[in-house]
Formats: C-alpha cells, structure tokens, sequence
C-alpha cells in the first residue's frame, strides 16, 4: 500500500504565484485558520443553550438560530432574513463560521468584539425586539438555566455581561469545516484537483480577488464598495457609513470571510446574488458602477464605488475555474 506523503505547508506556499494585486491593496499571505484559545465546555453549553433559545426575543418565537442555522453554516439561506413580527430586514445573515477571529462584527462593523456584539440583535426592533430585563426575567425563572449559569459562573445569577459571554463563547467555539482547501493550505499539495487548482491561480492573479480576500480567513476585514448601496433609492443602505459617518464609507460593507462560501447563497450583503456563478460574473465584469441623477451630482455623499474593481475579462472557462475553487473552501 503507498503511503500518503507527508503534509508539507512551506511546499504548498511555495507553489503558489505572487499575489496580482490593486493599488492600495494589503496582502496577507494564504494559510491555515489558526486555533482561537480554548472556551470553556461549561459556557460554551451555556452559550449553545441561549442561542437556540426563542426566549431571548419580545415575541418568544425567534432564536439567534432562526437567522443563523448551523445546518445552513450559521447563515439561513434567505436574501434577507425575516425578524420580529415577519419583518423583512434589509442585509443578508452571514455565517458565523469565522466570528471568532474577526475584528469587527456585522456587515457595517459596528461592534468590535463578540461581547459587544451578543445583545445587539436581541434589542433591534426589527431582529428580535427583546428587553434585557425580560431575558434575564425569563431565564432566572428556569431551573435548567440556573443550573446552567452555576456551572459556568459558580453561581446562579444571571447577568447581561453573563449572557454576552456565553453567547460570545459559544461563537468562538465555532470553525470552518474540514475542506479540499484546509486540506491543501495545511500541505496537502494534491487536495485540490486541476480545476480547482486553476481557480485557485485565477484567484490569486488574472481574477483579481486576492486583493481583498486574503490572509488565513480569505478576508482584508476592510471595507469596500461594490456599487451595491442603492443610493437614494428604496433600499439604499449606507453601509459603514451609518457607523463612522465618513463620506467614503457610504455604501462599504466588510469583506466577508470565503471559508465555507458554497454553503452560505445567496451572497452580499443584501443577498442580491444567489449563486457563486453570479458572484463571479458581477466581479468579472467590474462590479456595479451607479450614475448619479441631476441632482446628485453634487451630492457629496453619492457613493464611489471601489477602484480596485475592474473588469477581468475571464473566459467562461476561467469563471468555472474559479467557481470550482471557491466551492472547494
């Protein structure tokens, strides 16, 4: 029986093209997802606990889950997520797969850390439109969950901080899967098979993708715009704007990680793309480019959409090349 060679990562890496890369661009070598440090068990299954729980919400009827299905790579497969009262929300519901090693959370980044993060949806009007004073009413009435904080805190009460903490162990226990990619990023030369290893090349060079999809997770954490902010119109989103009231943050939203991406359609952050095929097709053709109106000339918030996108001119064949690849992260 031949013996499988030995995973080598600096062959790996040493097989890989320079990055072709945009002005401006700041390139993280490709490599494997380090480890995060250890949770631990007890608030970790308290946090598992609270995110399946629809008691978190005003209604009683919406967990964190119902946004984000692990069955689905912690996202849910819709466009737009629907929130509290069947409310239709305005950004698509991204994975948490990578949560724990990001540097801001949300599409806009408007919180800095898991903990800050945790409440947030629990209190939007429109996501689950709960009242902290009622979660914690609710859960210090259960048996299970007093158990539960005993085991994670060493005694029963339950605080906001507590229920942060929890909910934000539990997403740091989380990972990307086992992948062709991980696999061949860890030293595996022959995990990726010849198509996927041509995406792979498209990817780092003609595509042009590396330039913002880099770096262990396949993300900048930046924030860019793509021309997708429907400016003025009825579902105009500011994006980071919103955050940091900068005009060139008008309509940027944060690179998302690509670990997993075949399992999380549809894509963006309005979900406007369903399928990968899509994806590429949008970037290959330069992404969007809107015009202002008369009035909006002026305008000095109309959104300017990213130089670093530009037309790639990749064959059909080049396009499912790079689709293969990205279907192997």
């Amino acid at each position: 029986m031949q013996q499988r060679p030995a995973p080598d990562p600096a062959a790996v890496l040493a097989s890989l093209a320079p990055p072709l890369l945009e002005q401006g661009a700041v390139f993280v070598e490709f490599g494997p997802v380090p480890d995060l440090p250890e949770q631990p068990r007890s608030l970790v299954a308290l946090g598992a606990l609270l995110f399946e729980d629809p008691r978190l919400s005003g209604s009683g009827q919406i967990a964190c889950a119902s946004c984000h299905n692990r069955e689905l790579a912690f996202a849910d497969g819709l466009s737009r997520s629907f929130g509290h009262d069947r409310t239709r929300l305005t950004r698509n519901s991204p994975s948490l797969l990578t949560s724990g090693w990001m540097t801001t959370l949300f599409w806009d980044g408007r919180a800095d850390s898991l903990e800050s993060q945790a409440p947030m949806p629990i209190l939007h009007p429109s996501e689950m439109h709960g009242e902290l004073a009622e979660v914690r009413r609710r859960l210090e009435a259960d048996p299970a969950y007093r158990a539960a904080f005993t085991e994670a805190f060493g005694d029963a009460a339950v605080t906001d901080d507590r229920v942060a903490a929890a909910l934000a162990a539990f997403q740091r226990s989380l990972s990307p899967r086992r992948s062709r990619y991980s696999r061949f990023i860890a030293g595996e030369l022959n995990a990726l098979d010849a198509r996927q290893r041509r995406g792979l090349d498209l990817f780092r060079g003609k595509g042009g993708c590396a330039s913002c999809h880099n770096g262990p997770l396949l993300t900048d954490q930046k924030f860019h715009n793509l021309g997708l902010g429907f400016y003025g119109r009825a579902r105009e989103d500011l994006g980071r704007y919103a955050v940091t009231g900068r005009p060139e943050d008008v309509a940027a939203f944060r690179t998302p990680s690509l670990l997993g991406v075949s399992r999380t359609a549809p894509y963006m952050h309005n979900g406007g793309l369903p399928t990968l095929e899509g994806v590429v097709a949008f970037y290959n053709a330069g992404g969007a480019r809107p015009r202002p109106t008369a009035e909006q000339v002026n305008d000095p918030l109309f959104p300017t959409t990213s130089e670093m996108l530009k037309p790639r001119d990749l064959t059909r064949e080049e396009q499912a090349d790079l689709v293969a690849f990205l279907e192997a992260l």
